[in-house]
């Protein structure tokens, strides 16, 4: 049997094809075509458009946004080739797929379950009360912009002041005198905050009035000059920019919530890890009895 994807890439393979493709379904009115819809039988079993759309949902990315004129045919030709071979006389039930039936099921179902206990939970109202639980007491923080530059000693950094009370061009020098990874772009920072760099060189800035130049400032880094290039004050985002990253936390502590509940009040037994050899997870073998 052809996979999907071999089936299709023929098809794409002959020219003009796909747009002569006639539709089963385009026969129905629009407003009678439901997942019930048969688009084919198989020796007097029925293939649903249902069972086409979970193909067709789970196709890997790059069949995703392809014509359905196009998935049509190589979507119908698998399930009706699998469906064949499903009735063959030596086509069996055997334990492995008996097994992955199972876990197939299990994990369908729950996803369905957390999918609608997600949507309940993540609410216009939820959101809102998660933010001003997250930002509503966040204080607006003055945050810093900043160039240094970078040298081993006290008496380089100290010679560089002289040159930049002279007319120097701070960013040129840190470009060529800069011992740091910002030197190739000026010596810049970028925006900061308070805590984000080490003591005396967070003091320092602080210390500075916009546009002024530091004297000499010791870290375990070397000797920095810095010129403060700006400042801003940074309170809470807006809603708007955090609003799915919130959603998202929502859900994941509801969600887990909800399964400790469920777990909590059921009835589990676990074999213990010291009262089994774990290396027959490995054991492939065991599916075959």
């Amino acid at each position: 049997m052809l996979h999907f994807t071999d089936s299709l890439s023929r098809m794409c393979r002959v020219s003009g094809l796909a747009m002569m493709l006639a539709l089963p379904v385009a026969a129905h009115a629009q407003d009678e075509v439901t997942a019930d819809t048969v688009v084919a039988t198989v020796n007097g079993v029925e293939i649903k458009l249902g069972h086409m759309l979970m193909v067709r949902a789970g196709l890997p990315e790059q069949y995703q946004q392809m014509p359905d004129t196009v998935l049509w045919d190589g979507i119908l030709d698998q399930l009706i080739q699998q469906e064949v071979l499903a009735q063959q006389p030596e086509a069996v039930e055997t334990n492995r797929v008996k097994l992955a039936l199972e876990n197939e099921r299990r994990a369908l179902v729950a996803s369905e379950r957390l999918a609608a206990v997600s949507q309940d939970l993540v609410t216009d109202e939820a959101i809102e009360a998660k933010y001003a639980e997250l930002f509503g007491s966040v204080e607006p923080k003055l945050e810093y912009n900043a160039n240094h530059i970078l040298v081993e000693t006290e008496e380089e950094a100290a010679a560089l002041v002289a040159e930049l009370e002279g007319g120097a061009d701070f960013e040129a020098l840190a470009k060529e005198k800069s011992t740091g990874p910002s030197g190739p772009s000026g010596g810049a920072l970028g925006w900061f905050g308070e805590g984000q760099m080490v003591a005396p060189f967070e003091q320092a800035v602080m210390e500075l009035e916009v546009g002024a130049v530091s004297a000499p400032v010791q870290t375990q880094f070397g000797w920095h000059v810095i010129k403060l290039n700006e400042t801003r004050e940074q309170g809470a985002p807006a809603l708007e920019e955090v609003r799915d990253q919130i959603a998202g936390q929502i859900e994941q502590e509801g969600v887990q919530a909800m399964i400790k509940e469920y777990v909590d009040a059921a009835d589990v037994t676990k074999t213990d890890t010291n009262d089994v050899d774990t290396s027959v997870l490995s054991n492939l073998e065991l599916l075959e009895e």
